[in-house]
Parts: C-alpha cells; sequence; structure tokens
C-alpha cells in the first residue's frame, strides 16, 4: 500500500452541523469524537429529512485522500485483529452503493488477502445475478450483487465470514435485510458489520442480538464512533418545509448566477495507462491479485496525472495548481480515491489534494459554515442509468479554491452527457483553472470460460545451464528470468514492510545469505550424516506416488523448497524401475496463489489428473491449504479441471498431508542453505510491473555464485545412498500404504497454541519444523527460537545460526517439531541493532 498521511483535518471551525441543529432542534448525541466526524444537512426525502454527512467518507465533503483511505483501513485492520489472520485472509468483503463502496473496499484493504465485492444498482448485460435487496430508507433503486465468480458469496459448513461495510449503522434494517437474504441461500457461521458510525437506537441496538439468535450466527460490529441522532416531534415535516423555501430562494439565487457566470477553463484528457485485467472497482469482485497490481502501477499512474496538470493552465496564471480536487463518480469511488493517495505522495507536501465524489443524492445547500453541505452543482446522468435520465451532484467543489479539478470516471460514463455544455465537466469548468479527465475502462467480466481467451503460445520452461545448475532433464522451470532485475532489499528492511502491509514477501528477495566457513562446514557433515535417512524418505515417497497416482506420474515441484526434492524423486524412479519421469519446477506465493499461466501450460502439455505436487516438507500447513483453495479458483475461473491439489512431501511434522515420506521433524539439509543448493535458483517473484497475466511467475538465476554452488553435492550424496536403502523402503513405503495416513492437523494446533501463548496473534510469524526456522534465520528477522529439549544434531546449525544472529534458544517441553522459530512480532528497523542483530524482549 502506498504511504498514508496520518492526520486528519475538522473541516470546520463551528460544527458543520449547527444550522440544522438550530433550526429543527436536532442533536447528536455520543462519543467526543462524533461532531468531527459528522455534519448535518437536510434533503427531500419522504422518510428521513436530515442527513448525516461525513467528514471522512469522501462522499459529500472534499477530504484528503489517505485520510479517506486511512480511514476504511484502520477499519480493516480491526475486523483482521478480530478474526485472526487466518479467517480474515478467507474473509469476504461486502460493500454497499453508492456511499459505502469505496469505504468497502478500503476495509478489504485492511483485511490484506480479503477479496471484496460491492453492490451496485448498474444492471451489466449478461451477467448473472447472485442477489439483491432494497434499502429502506434510500431514494434509489435496488441494490443488485453481480460477482464474477458465482462461488465468491457461498456459504456452506466451511463458508468464510462475512464482512458487511456501510458507512453509518442508524436502523440496521439494510444490513440486516442483507444478512437474513444471503443467509437464506448461503448460511455461515459468522458475519461482521463495519461502519464509520453507529447510530442507532437502544431498541435498534437489541435487536442485533435477537436477530443473530434468530439465524444462529455469530454477528459482531465494528465501527469507528457511537452516539444517537435525537430527533424532536414533528421533525420530518419541518424539515420537508424549511427545505421546499430554501429551494424556492435558491431557485432566483441561480438565475441571476447564470447570468453572469465567467468564461471556463480548459478541459483536457490523460491517458491513465490502466493495468490490463484489473477492474474498475469492486462492482463484479476484486481480489487480492487485482490488489497487487493496482498497487503496483498507482505510482506510474500518479506521475501521469501530475505531468498533465503541471502543463495545464491553472488559476494562478499558468503555475502548476496548488490545491487539486480528485473526483470519483457515484459507486466509482475507490479508482479515484486510489489515484488521490497516489497523487498525494507524488506531488508532496506543497500540493494539497483533496477527494470526493459525484453523487444521484439530492442534498439542500446552504453557504453557511454551520451546514455540511456549502455549495452543489447539478447536471445530468452520464451513464445511461437503468432507472432513466435524472439529475446528479457535486457537493462542496463550487467556490472551494480548487486550481484543478481532475474528474475520474469509467468509461460507461464517458459519453456525450458527460461533454454536453450543461455537462458534468462544463459545470467544474465554470469553478475551477483546469478540468482534467481522467477514464477508467469499465471492467465486463467474461459470461462463460469460453470467453476467458487463452493467450496465443504459452512461454516455455526454462532448463539448465542456461537457468539453473542442474541439468536441463532434472527440471523444467515454469518461470520467467528476472537474473537482470535488481530485486533484493535488506532482511530488516522486506519484514518492516511486510508486517506494516505495505509490501508482499514475493514483491522481492532477500540478499542471499553467504555461509561462514564453520556454517559450511556443519552443512557438509549434516549431509554425510543424514544422507541415507533422506534417500529413505526419498524412496518412500516416491514409492508411495506410483503406487496410488499411476506408473507415470508428472512431478511438479513447489519452486524452490520442492525442487531438489522433485529431483530426488525422478532419480530414485529411474534407477528403482527405470522410469524417465517429467518433472517441473512451479511458483506458489502465500496468499497469491499458484501460477495461473504455468498450470495452462501444464495442462495443455499433460494429462492433470497425472500432475504430482511436490514439496520439501510441511510446517503449519499454510501451503497445503494455498494450494488446494488456488486450484479450486483456478477451476471456478474457467482453467482446466482436473489436479489434484494433494502434496507429497519428504517431511510432514504438521500432520499437514497424508503422502510423505516421514512425519518425524528431522534436518533435510537443503533447508540449510538458499540458492546454492538449489540449482542457484532465487525463490520466487510475483510483482505486477514484472508479471503480466500470461507470464510465468520470476526467479533469478545467481550465476555469481557457481563457486558456492552445492546442489550437485547434495544430490550425488542423497542418490550414492538409494542402494543401501531399497530394502527398508520397500518395506515402509508397504507399512504406510496399509496405514492411516489422514491428516491430523496436529502442527497448526501447536502454532496457534504458540501464537497466544508468547503473545505473537499472529500464526504466520510462527515457523514451525526444522526446514522453517532455518529459514526464519536466513531470511527473515528472528525473534527467538524454540527447542524441542533434547534434541540433538538436527539443531546444530540451528544453534550456530542463532548465534550469529544473536538470536536466544528457548529449551521446551510438549513440542511436536523440533525446533520452532519465531518471527519478531510488531517489527520495525529499530527492532534490531546496528549490527542486524535480535533484540531481546518483544
Amino acid at each position: 500500500m502506498s504511504e498514508r498521511v496520518t492526520r486528519e483535518e475538522t473541516v470546520d471551525v463551528v460544527w458543520s452541523g449547527n444550522w440544522v441543529a438550530k433550526r429543527l432542534g436536532v442533536a447528536l448525541e455520543g462519543d467526543g469524537e462524533l461532531q468531527e466526524l459528522l455534519g448535518l444537512a437536510l434533503r427531500r426525502n419522504p422518510k428521513r429529512a436530515h442527513l448525516l454527512v461525513s467528514n471522512v467518507l469522501g462522499k459529500h465533503v472534499p477530504q484528503l485522500p489517505s485520510v479517506v483511505h486511512g480511514a476504511g483501513f484502520e477499519l480493516g485492520e480491526r475486523v483482521r485483529a478480530l478474526l485472526g489472520a487466518q479467517e480474515a485472509r478467507r474473509a469476504v468483503v461486502l460493500g454497499y452503493a453508492e456511499t459505502a463502496t469505496g469505504l468497502g473496499h478500503a476495509v478489504a484493504d485492511g483485511l490484506r488477502d480479503a477479496p471484496y465485492l460491492h453492490s451496485t444498482r448498474r444492471p451489466v448485460a449478461g451477467v448473472e445475478q447472485a442477489g439483491g435487496f432494497e434499502e429502506s430508507h434510500s431514494h434509489a433503486t435496488s441494490h443488485l450483487l453481480l460477482p464474477e465468480d458465482g462461488e465468491l458469496l457461498a456459504g456452506g459448513a466451511q463458508a468464510s465470514t462475512l464482512v458487511l461495510v456501510d458507512d453509518e449503522f442508524s436502523t440496521g434494517n439494510t444490513v440486516l435485510n442483507t444478512i437474513r437474504a444471503l443467509h437464506a441461500l448461503h448460511p455461515r457461521e459468522r458475519y461482521v458489520i463495519v461502519a464509520l458510525v453507529d447510530m442507532r437506537s437502544a431498541g435498534d441496538r437489541d435487536r442485533l442480538t435477537a436477530f443473530a439468535a434468530e439465524i444462529g450466527a455469530r454477528v459482531d460490529l465494528v465501527t469507528r464512533s457511537t452516539g444517537t441522532v435525537a430527533l424532536p416531534d414533528g421533525v420530518l415535516e419541518r424539515g420537508q418545509a424549511l427545505v421546499a423555501a430554501q429551494e424556492a430562494e435558491q431557485a432566483e439565487e441561480a438565475e441571476q448566477a447564470a447570468a453572469s457566470a465567467s468564461a471556463s477553463a480548459p478541459v483536457t484528457r490523460v491517458d491513465l495507462d490502466w493495468p490490463a485485467g484489473v477492474p474498475d472497482g469492486g462492482r463484479h469482485g476484486f481480489t487480492p491479485a487485482h490488489r497487487a497490481a493496482l498497487e503496483a502501477a498507482l505510482p506510474a499512474m500518479a506521475d501521469r496525472i501530475a505531468a498533465a496538470l503541471g502543463g495545464g493552465a491553472a488559476a494562478d496564471g499558468g503555475q502548476a495548481p496548488r490545491r487539486i480536487l480528485v473526483l470519483g463518480f457515484e459507486e466509482l469511488m475507490y479508482a479515484p480515491l486510489r489515484l488521490g493517495t497516489a497523487l498525494e505522495v507524488a506531488l508532496g507536501a506543497d500540493t494539497e489534494v483533496r477527494y470526493s465524489t459525484t453523487t444521484r443524492s439530492p442534498v439542500l445547500a446552504v453557504d453557511d459554515p454551520g451546514y455540511a453541505i456549502r455549495t452543489r452543482l447539478v447536471f445530468p446522468a452520464h451513464d445511461d442509468p437503468a432507472d432513466g435520465p435524472g439529475d446528479r451532484y457535486a457537493y462542496n467543489v463550487a467556490g472551494a479554491g480548487f486550481d484543478a479539478v481532475v474528474a475520474v470516471v469509467d468509461s460507461t460514463a464517458d459519453t456525450p452527457e458527460l461533454h454536453a455544455p450543461d455537462g458534468l465537466l462544463a459545470r467544474l469548468a465554470e469553478h475551477t483553472g483546469h478540468v482534467l479527465l481522467a477514464v477508467v475502462p469499465s471492467y465486463v467480466p467474461a459470461t462463460s470460460a469460453s470467453e476467458r481467451q487463452e493467450p496465443a503460445v504459452l512461454p516455455e520452461p526454462l532448463r539448465g545451464p542456461d537457468f539453473s545448475s542442474y541439468a536441463p532433464e532434472d527440471v523444467g522451470w515454469l518461470l520467467q528470468d528476472l537474473s537482470d532485475t535488481e530485486l533484493e532489499a535488506p532482511t530488516e528492511e522486506r519484514e518492516e514492510a511486510i508486517q506494516s502491509g505495505g509490501a508482499h514477501y514475493a514483491e522481492s528477495l532477500p540478499v542471499e545469505y553467504q555461509p561462514s566457513a564453520a556454517y559450511q562446514a556443519l552443512f557438509t557433515a549434516a549431509l554425510d550424516t543424514s544422507a541415507a535417512r533422506i534417500a529413505r524418505a526419498v524412496g518412500t515417497v516416491t514409492e508411495t506416488v506410483l503406487a496410488e497416482r499411476g506408473p507415470r506420474p508428472v512431478l511438479v515441484s513447489l519452486a524452490r523448497a520442492g525442487t531438489p526434492v522433485g529431483v530426488l524423486m525422478r532419480r530414485w524412479a529411474q534407477h528403482r524401475h527405470g522410469l524417465d519421469l517429467p518433472h517441473y519446477a512451479i511458483s506458489i506465493v502465500r496468499g497469491r496463489g499458484i501460477d495461473a499461466t504455468a498450470l495452462r501450460w501444464l495442462a495443455a502439455h499433460h494429462d492433470p489428473a497425472d500432475v504430482v505436487f511436490v514439496d520439501g516438507w510441511t510446517g503449519k500447513g499454510a501451503i497445503t491449504r494455498e494450494l488446494a483453495a488456488a486450484i479450486s479458483e483456478f477451476e471456478a475461473s474457467g482453467g482446466p479441471a482436473g489436479f489434484d491439489p494433494e502434496i507429497a512431501v519428504l517431511a510432514d511434522p504438521g500432520g499437514c498431508v497424508r503422502t510423505y515420506g516421514t512425519r518425524e521433524d528431522f534436518l533435510i539439509p537443503s533447508a540449510c542453505l538458499n540458492s546454492t543448493v538449489s540449482g542457484l535458483i532465487s525463490r520466487t517473484v510475483l510483482r505486477a510491473d514484472l508479471v503480466g497475466p500470461d507470464d510465468f511467475h520470476g526467479g533469478k538465476f545467481y550465476r555469481e555464485l557457481a563457486d558456492s554452488d552445492v546442489s550437485g553435492d547434495f544430490l550425488a550424496a542423497v542418490t550414492a545412498r538409494f542402494a543401501e536403502v531399497a530394502e527398508q523402503v520397500e518395506a515402509e513405503a508397504k507399512e504406510l500404504l496399509a496405514a492411516d495416513r489422514a491428516p491430523t492437523w496436529e502442527g497448526w494446533a501447536a502454532v496457534e497454541r504458540i501464537s497466544e501463548e508468547y503473545g505473537i496473534h499472529d500464526v504466520n510469524l510462527v515457523k514451525p519444523g526444522v526446514g522453517e526456522t532455518t529459514r526464519v534465520l536466513l531470511r527473515r528477522v528472528p525473534w527467538k527460537i524454540l527447542a524441542k529439549r533434547g534434541a540433538g544434531a538436527d539443531l546444530e546449525h540451528i544453534r550456530l545460526l542463532a548465534e550469529q544472529r544473536g538470536v536466544p534458544v528457548e529449551e521446551v517441553d510438549d513440542l511436536p517439531y523440533s525446533c520452532v522459530g519465531l518471527i519478531h512480532p510488531r517489527f520495525t528497523r529499530g527492532a534490531t541493532g546496528a549490527d542486524g542483530k535480535a533484540v531481546q524482549g518483544a
């Protein structure tokens, strides 16, 4: 996520609800922040005359984009803390059109990995409706739910939490009606309601508890501020009369203003170069992969806008504008909001950037500091709305002193009506020095798998010696070569960015660890003592795969830890059975899924049913779950079916899979090093500016480390022991094939317990097992190591690395693993000393 400004500003020194409060006796009662968040206005509505006007929503009141996004993002972080990181990843966020489409999207950002959908009032031809509902107090049409993925809102026994986001929770009717309708179709066990303000009466608060009991689900509420609106008797009638009187008075003033209108400012267009395949918002769903692609593209789009503004005719005589409004369009709130946050960063503190959006909601404007809506612009609808033509509005834009306005619309709304003499652009041009039009392409989902076009030519696998030090027959890498791209970042810098939510671990690479002479000697000794043990595990898992998955499986290792294992399994099959099995390496990224282009390549060249995914070991089973979810998503999106998400591993100490060589947690020397034991290949990279929708994920070949390469030594040492372990393997494989190998998930339970006992509260920072602990010490910022009391030679390299990095090793009992690595929680670079060593304590 781009850098966010954390300060917030109250819009008025005088409370912007005074005018309404004085005339109608309406009062806000609640916590101390309530009047800073909300003002009051009046509207012509037969059910509710008053309008709560948010100062941080970005709809009616221009506000700093970083403040608007930050308000939603911080609510999302609170939901993430409520659910826990694992359940937050599985949650689905639903926002309400039109006012909460951007807020809901920002909440989804705060959850980090949650997909997002918002309701819409715009039907889209060919897209099947997954649901709909009415908004009881709204003047507008019905809400439609039009997800591209028909399973997004599906429930069931293992259904994810549904997070519903609206700007205010007033009576609760709309949200509760939505839950009731969706629960009838897709029941689930938990819902979370999110709003900026909770303004329910005491009676309405009791309804939520009764409602949860009625549907048999847990319903939580997360809000920023709480209060009530005190309404005197007869306020609706008196409010309507006041609106009518003010509108009659303003009609005469509008005629006089039209007669004295000044010249209009120029209107120019900027090409955003919006990233291909990224939806304009959440109308049809917005996935974590979409989020990553948009984040990567935002800086360049902001630079394009900044350059276009710098060349415009600003109000102060040709100079670059100092006060800019980014104006979104009705439901299109998130895209312009994020363009605004990026523009804040691009232009710096010397330029003030504000953000708001147009709306279909008619509100009375009164030019008084104690009223929330000071001015309004009226213009005809310009997106061919389903409910027919009508007026639309932009509030607090006229008279606000903006040097330039960046109007952001989607391509569906870039119509002749937008450019008409009485259209939005012309109305804006009357009140600013420069109007810049930015058009985001409207996303229209494919209505069937046949419409989702595949690339004409899929890329080919990379092979050694051009890519990796492995022999070309050992493995084909389904990756693209990024060897010439600078991707490395210091460990502490990466850790801070990852934990703050500012970056994903797959967007950069750690600096390659170069072992000391003592550590290299320890690796060599460990390989000598464990080679036979590894050979047994390789043989056992390969025999299990051959017995259960057919005579000629296609081995597909998860790069990069699985790759040496896949090579060894291929060599075992050749040694014992004369089989020449295909073997490929594919990228899977936690939180982002598997490489879909690589899966398509495999399906084009092999039967998906023959593919066996291979990894080195299990920790808590995160990748096991990730792969199952990724395969399901791939097939649901129209990808070829038939892939079995089962993973075969050498060691399964976490009890996460049913195909393994052993469930003991022992030292696999390939975990001791990075690229120099994995064919000189980096871990995989997924960054939107480097990996397009039809590209393989990326990786680097560290040719310069050839003198340190022990990849061949590792393979040779293990392969040399195949003959001597053959009889043991035969017996162990028969025993395993007859045994109950169902996953126990024992490791996951231990990780959750450790996370809570040590006050970490994030299972992603607990890395169980020898292999994962080694990775923590080599590539992350370790806090402490938990070692099973009495663990011996398998942990010698762990103790050496811990000593080198100043990390305490704590002996513990009742550990299902040999050791567990704890990443420093709430990490900032201040959590390490100048030498990079860990600081004691949390």
